[in-house]
């Protein structure tokens, strides 16, 4: 995915066992979309945290923020609850939705790729941060790129 595309029209389940659909987000809110390798990793506990943390900046851009790994419905329920957050995270276990956005691996493909998008209100990708080793840099690079918008 490069910016300017259309952001891809997927349906995962929350952690809270809902159904979330992208396209009905479409229009009503930005989406910040965090992909992230695992749950219960020091790397995504930080990143993660960090948009916990951050969750009043986002508001004020009016966002969705949405965390999305391969773990399930389950494991991301214990690791919000854990943490307290206060956003989605959504369970893509059979990895759809991260090939959908492209999001590429690292380490020889060894590990899940830790990127971050932006999408506007018309749906249109208009930021992408990709960090494997900075997993805070993502909700700095998120909060410059809505400012920006």
């Amino acid at each position: 995915m490069q910016i300017g595309d259309k952001c891809p029209q997927f349906e995962l389940t929350d952690q809270n066992g809902k159904q979330f659909k992208s396209n009905e987000w479409i229009g009503r809110k930005k989406l910040v979309i965090f992909f992230y390798p695992k749950d219960e990793t020091s790397g995504c506990i930080m990143e993660a945290c960090s948009f916990r943390d951050s969750h009043e900046d986002f508001l004020q851009f009016d966002c969705q923020v949405i965390g999305i790994s391969s773990d399930s419905v389950l494991s991301h329920k214990k690791f919000a609850s854990k943490y307290n957050f206060n956003y989605l995270l959504l369970a893509d276990t059979d990895k759809t939705v991260r090939k959908l956005f492209q999001v590429p691996g690292s380490l020889f493909g060894l590990l899940p790729g830790r990127v971050t998008y932006i999408i506007d209100l018309e749906g249109k990708i208009c930021g992408i941060h990709n960090s494997q080793l900075n997993p805070s840099s993502h909700m700095k690079e998120s909060l410059k790129l809505l400012r920006q918008l």
